[in-house]
């Protein structure tokens, strides 16, 4: 009994051994298969002939009847072969597999020598084709080339006469008006032996593009800077660099132009050779690489160029570089190993504030602001571009046009046009040119041009309105914001209108001063009906009119006038402090583009305010002390209790 059992264990063991063998050689079979057709295309072979499900199958025996179907390519074969009968089978199909591998692989070299024989003879085809008509033609040149070879020497003999904006522009860093502070400092950043990065903020038309590209001459000429004779100053628009994730173009920083998708030159296409392409970082290398209006440039742009600042290289990468390829040009060896040389200072202009810019390309800059232009600096820029137009101002007309725009550029183009219609108007040719207050005024209707900051009607006292400051970028204006109070239908129950436009920071400073006029005088607002207006529907969107609505809403709820020759910032806090707020020195010139000369600010901000001749400045800490000076004696002694 015992040997018998030992015999059954014994046969039991031979036949998993067996089991266990076939289903190695069915694995290694299909993975031969997978390995000559490739696992995509056996799995879409074996759809077709219905035999998917069969070599998924956890059944031995099935899984060789999927075998035979797929290598066979018989898709009629159904019958599941008997165990037995699979090790022979086996056999069968390896002979099947290996006799259409060694097809596969004849097939396939004597394709490729095909191929290789057809490109050969085609070029060889083309060239001759190509000598023969050089040949005949005795040159590249035939009678429709020289017709064009001629138009372009005719057009290359055709000059129009300057741009009058190239003639009017500043040659002297001394002629660009108003900026004489930012012009020093910024000719200070690039006089050093260690020149720094910049950016330049600042409204538009004010001389930035200018003043950067005079103070590159300027500092060649200083010993102590690192500014050669002949350093470049290359400039481009930041609104016109964009990232491409494929990194096929980059005007900027350079891109590998690949002979297969992009085309590098002819002769290192033949090679297979990719062809590196510099920038205009490493056109720099030098000198300045002027970027206006840097803040739009693409984010992911900024990031690279971060990295170039750093390591002053520009890296190239290409999948078909191959540093021991012998048919690579020298040039080409060392800009993939080595970069190109991109050693240049950054200047960059802008016309956004410093928290639009990104914060780590502003942290590696310094920053220089040119300021707003007053009225005076437009008449003077308006008066040296007619000096230069050899024409005559009358009087009034600078003035005029400086009433309607405080951008350099835009004044210099009025006078232009004002200029080309002057004679265009001339009766004589001999007749001096005269630009009149008329012809200035038919010039801006023309252009539907608006006063760009009008007067405001600052006399007496009047009940219910206050001027306060607002800004944008860099231009300040005025802002009249009026207040009418009702006594509320039901004690308590008062109703409060606001503008919709004026901004969700307003209608809090709203409440605010609702808490510190309840301080003041004991006044609830709620019993009151109250509508606040913004004259004009300006944007207040900010903390800063808070000392505003404090003095527009208690003159409404009491009935005080308010005086009209002062105008009022500041954020106030529930315990009548007076806050500082962001753009003073713009808010000061809108004021006094406006005609205001009384201007409250928050005593913090003392420290911001720029000097403007003809304008008082009064910092405060507290509303009680802003207050006297917007209602006089009738709130002598008031305070916060």
């Amino acid at each position: 009994m015992e040997q018998t059992s030992t015999s059954r264990l014994t046969a039991q063991r031979n036949l998993l051994s067996e089991a266990k063998q076939l289903e190695r050689e069915v694995n290694a079979l299909y993975s031969l298969l997978a390995g000559m057709l490739g696992a995509e295309k056996l799995v879409l072979k074996a759809g077709k002939l219905e035999a998917l499900n069969l070599l998924r199958s956890q059944n031995l025996q099935e899984r060789v009847l999927g075998l035979q179907i797929v290598i066979y390519n018989n898709p009629a074969l159904k019958e599941v072969p008997a165990p037995e009968a699979i090790p022979e089978i086996l056999q069968d199909l390896y002979d099947e597999l290996a006799e259409q591998i060694a097809l596969r692989t004849v097939e396939e070299t004597i394709e490729q020598k095909v191929a290789a024989k057809m490109q050969e003879k085609h070029d060889e085809y083309l060239l001759e084709i190509k000598k023969q008509l050089l040949k005949e033609e005795k040159g590249p040149e035939n009678p429709q080339t020289l017709k064009k070879y001629a138009q372009l020497e005719k057009l290359k003999k055709k000059k129009l006469n300057r741009f009058v904006l190239e003639l009017l522009r500043p040659q002297k860093l001394e002629e660009i008006v108003g900026q004489e502070k930012a012009v020093t400092a910024l000719l200070a950043k690039l006089a050093s032996p260690y020149p720094q990065h910049i950016i330049i903020y600042g409204p538009p038309g004010v001389g930035k593009t200018t003043a950067a590209r005079l103070a590159l001459e300027a500092a060649k000429k200083i010993k102590a800077s690192p500014f050669a004779e002949d350093a470049p100053f290359i400039e481009v628009d930041g609104t016109t660099l964009r990232w491409d994730p494929r990194e096929i173009a980059n005007p900027l920083l350079g891109s590998v132009h690949d002979p297969i998708y992009q085309g590098a030159r002819r002769d290192l296409v033949d090679g297979g050779v990719p062809e590196p392409k510099p920038g205009l970082v490493t056109e720099a290398h030098g000198g300045i690489l002027f970027i206006d209006e840097i803040g739009e440039m693409d984010l992911q742009l900024q990031s690279k160029l971060l990295k170039v600042l750093e390591d002053k290289k520009v890296y190239f990468e290409s999948a078909y570089y191959d540093p021991t390829d012998p048919q690579v040009p020298k040039y080409i060896h060392q800009l993939f190993t080595e970069g190109a040389p991109a050693d240049f200072v950054l200047i960059g202009a802008t016309t956004r504030p410093p928290h639009a810019i990104n914060p780590a390309l502003r942290s590696r800059c310094s920053a220089v602001f040119f300021e707003p232009l007053t009225p005076k600096h437009v008449e003077a820029i308006v008066e040296a571009a007619a000096a230069k137009l050899n024409v005559e101002l009358a009087e009034g007309a600078a003035a005029l046009i400086a009433d309607y725009t405080t951008e350099g550029r835009q004044a210099v183009n009025l006078l232009a046009d004002a200029f080309g219609l002057a004679l265009y108007r001339r009766r004589q040719e001999k007749d001096p040119v005269v630009i009149t207050q008329d012809l200035v005024l038919e010039t801006l209707r023309a252009g539907r041009y608006v006063a760009h900051a009008v007067k405001k009607n600052l006399a007496g006292e009047t009940v219910g309105k206050v001027y306060g400051l607002g800004v944008s970028g860099f231009l300040g204006s005025v802002l009249e914001i009026e207040a009418v109070a009702f006594a509320a239908a039901e004690a308590g129950k008062g109703m409060i209108r606001f503008n919709e436009t004026a901004g969700s920071m307003a209608r809090d400073s709203v409440f605010n001063a609702a808490a510190v006029i309840r301080r003041l005088t004991g006044e609830k607002l709620h019993n009151y009906d109250l509508h606040i207006n913004v004259i004009g529907g300006g944007r207040i969107d900010g903390p800063s009119a808070g000392l505003a609505m404090v003095v527009v809403l208690l003159s409404a709820i009491k009935g005080w006038p308010v005086s009209q020759q002062v105008a009022v910032t500041g954020e106030v806090s529930l315990q009548g402090q007076v806050r500082p707020v962001g753009g003073i020195a713009e808010k000061l010139f809108g004021a006094r583009l406006a005609g205001i000369q009384t201007v409250l600010v928050p005593f913090e901000n003392k420290d911001e305010v720029p000097e403007l001749a003809g304008m008082r400045v009064i910092p405060v800490k507290t509303v009680e002390e802003a207050l006297p000076w917007l209602f006089g004696d009738k709130v002598r002694g008031i305070s916060i209790g």
